[in-house]
């Protein structure tokens, strides 16, 4: 299943332990063979030097990488050092995001918005990063109406963002009305649906709520009704998220991003049941 546009997300380990278990998992899904692996960056930074060890590790390992990159909370000399960094180990391709503060971080640094972060990092280092942004389907929470939210997006990509990674969704409806309304307004960058398995009720939930994706009342329900039966909810979710990605790749979506949680077994079956909507994706 082999796609230029197919990537897998990891966030960066907090232990030693943690460090072992993601080498354990990227090494099998780098038998998947995607374009390339991602790396969260965390609210204001946090994980900074978490992200790039992780994103130096994988590209070592022959593997090609991107770090995100949070801009509020930052300053101008701050993110021109991380740019610097990333260069000086060769990393090409950079994921830009607004990004969160931390709490009790309060306000701060120089960027508000992620187009902001583009078109700085378009005018320090010229067309040396790919550089992907973030796009909401079903609406950023905190914006203030969906055409704003659209408005937002074309900004990014105007400020000389290559392509886009989704949040991810259940509903590819809200992905294909998002994709037309992007191309009417003249943006044809690829815009890759972001994957998210289901594996745990709660953690959906409460993910999704701070996210604001949106989850089918009857996939609620439905997952809701298993309780505590663990294998009953992988097993109803990777039907749920295999068909989603199945329609998305067969209605013209340029491949998938997984946003693994660190874990293989997700990832690989939901691959390994989406390999043959994969050969519809133009080339």
């Amino acid at each position: 299943m082999a796609n230029p546009n197919f990537s897998i997300e990891f966030f960066p380990p907090k232990t030693a332990e943690g460090a072992d278990k993601l080498r354990a998992t990227r090494a099998k899904l780098s038998e998947l063979k995607p374009k390339y692996f991602s790396v969260t960056f965390g609210a204001g930074g946090t994980t900074q030097q978490g992200t790039l060890d992780t994103v130096v590790e994988i590209m070592a390992a022959g593997e090609d990488a991107a770090p995100h990159l949070s801009c509020v909370g930052g300053t101008r000399e701050s993110i021109r050092a991380i740019l610097a960094e990333y260069k000086s180990h060769n990393i090409q391709r950079v994921v830009a995001l607004r990004g969160d503060l931390p709490s009790g971080y309060g306000a701060g640094g120089e960027f508000r918005y992620a187009n902001e972060l583009v078109e700085f990092i378009r005018q320090e280092t010229g067309d040396h990063f790919h550089i992907e942004v973030a796009a909401y389907p079903e609406v950023h929470p905190q914006a203030r109406s969906p055409q704003d939210d659209l408005l937002a997006f074309e900004r990014k990509i105007k400020a000389g963002a290559n392509s886009a990674i989704t949040q991810y969704f259940y509903n590819a409806d809200a992905y294909f009305q998002f994709v037309e309304q992007a191309q009417k307004l003249g943006i044809d960058a690829p815009i890759v649906p972001g994957i998210m398995p289901i594996l745990n009720y709660t953690q959906l939930m409460r993910f999704s709520d701070m996210c604001g994706a949106e989850i089918p009342r009857w996939v609620r329900l439905k997952l809701a009704s298993f309780g505590d039966d663990t294998a009953s909810i992988k097993a109803f979710g990777l039907d749920v998220v295999s068909a989603l990605g199945e329609r998305l790749l067969k209605g013209g979506a340029p491949g998938l991003h997984f946003y693994s949680m660190n874990q293989a077994a997700a990832t690989t079956a939901l691959w390994q049941r989406l390999a043959p909507a994969a050969a519809v994706i133009p080339a």
